[in-house]
Formats: structure tokens, sequence, C-alpha cells
């Protein structure tokens, strides 16, 4: 159901070059009259949202603790867990098993202070 997603950024390079390192992706930069925004990579014949880094100071606020929770999907959390301190971000919560059917979920801080999770199934 979900179709879209934005990520508040404070640093738009700052928060490329850490979703970059953190997913291995390329995250292409576009600026729309002082909005920023850095898209991350779609495969419009697959499910899942697409969504984007974004960067407007009077619009958009970075936040570890308020507003929606967004789960990236993975093949093991761990990948990613692995890659996040050494780019910046932070941990807050290891990799965490929820149930045999559900797999496993994480949560962490980007480079810019917000809350993102990640989940698999194994």
């Amino acid at each position: 159901m979900v179709g879209w997603f934005e990520i508040p950024v404070a640093d738009m390079e700052r928060a490329k070059t850490f979703y970059e390192a953190v997913f291995e992706v390329a995250i292409s930069l576009q600026d729309f009259g002082g909005t920023k925004m850095g898209w991350f990579p779609a495969d419009h014949g697959k499910p899942g949202a697409a969504g984007s880094l974004i960067q407007n100071r009077d619009w958009y606020k970075p936040s570890d603790s308020q507003g929606t929770l967004i789960y990236f999907n993975s093949l093991d959390v761990q990948n990613e867990l692995d890659r996040i301190e050494k780019n910046g971000g932070k941990i807050v919560q290891a990799k965490t098993h929820i149930s045999k059917d559900i797999g496993y979920m994480a949560v962490f801080l980007d480079s810019e202070g917000n809350r993102i999770a990640l989940h698999s199934r194994q």
C-alpha cells in the first residue's frame, strides 16, 4: 500500500554518502527550486515503495523519536548493521528475532539523526 516515502535530512551530501554505503546503492540527486531530493533506486516491476532523502529546512526535520518509522527490507539485517556505525550512524536496537514466521528486525539512527528500521527473514 505504501507508494512513496521521504526521509528528512539536514545535509544531503552526508546523508547520500551514508545511505549509499550502508545499502550499497546509488542515490540520484535532484534540486527542485530549493528542495533537494536524493532518490533511492526503484524497480517498478517489483513490490515495495520507492522514496527519497529530502532536504527543505522549512518543511522537513530529522527526528530520532517522532514520526513514522520506515522499515527497509534486507536479505539479512546484519549486512546493513555491519556498515552503519562506520558510516556515521548509530545502532539503537541490534538484530532482534520477532518470530519464526516474521523474521528479524533492527533499528538505527542514520547520519542525520532519523530513526530507521530494517527487516529480514533471516
